[in-house]
């Protein structure tokens, strides 16, 4: 069985979003201030040597635009070889690839890609999939990639009525820029006291 990992930048105030996305976000790309080489290989040992995608249609677009004419680079040559499983409504459109349709129920999608043989999947990016996955319980680990700014809008991390979670601590890893890495495993349902 294959583990699904997520993997977010994120801000302070739980924001995940990057572009405007037709919506009028006006901070396109804020991560790229707190960019440096230690980040880059954080994140690089984060996705680990080999893994499969999982993606919104919207990253799917937004990257297929730019990584196949990325030059080459570990991260790029990784994300151009990984399969990507893609949540659309027209799977006709898609030569990014290799590429796979999830089909049109995505969490039984989901489910049977997890239970093939097969590198993890990572899914980045994807603000509407990520809430699925995690209100349906199909995430292994969740990995944050935290700067640190405060955004006040945009797509956040954890939608409205995503169900309580508890997470377990597995790493934290903080860079030179303050953006700090933190891997949780997912533990299930919330325990309160």
């Amino acid at each position: 069985m294959r583990k699904l990992k997520i993997m977010e930048h994120i801000s302070l105030d739980g924001v995940i979003q990057h572009s405007d996305d037709g919506d009028d976000f006006p901070y396109s790309d804020w991560t790229a201030p707190y960019r440096t080489p230690v980040g880059r290989d954080a994140v690089l040992a984060a996705h680990g040597e080999s893994f499969d995608l999982l993606l919104g249609r919207r990253t799917y677009d937004l990257w297929s635009g730019f990584w196949p004419k990325a030059p080459s680079s570990p991260m790029g040559d990784r994300l151009n070889a990984a399969t990507k499983y893609v949540a659309t409504h027209r799977p006709e459109s898609l030569e990014w690839g290799p590429f796979e349709a999830l089909g049109p129920d995505l969490v039984e999608g989901i489910r049977r890609i997890k239970s093939q043989d097969g590198p993890g999947l990572v899914l980045s990016g994807s603000s509407t999939l990520t809430s699925t996955v995690l209100e349906h319980g199909l995430a292994d680990e969740v990995v944050l990639i935290v700067s640190p700014v405060l955004l006040g809008t945009g797509n956040r991390f954890f939608a409205e009525g995503t169900p309580a979670r508890s997470f377990e601590l597995v790493s934290t890893q903080a860079t030179p820029s303050g953006v700090i890495l933190s891997t949780y495993k997912v533990a299930g349902p919330l325990k309160a006291g």
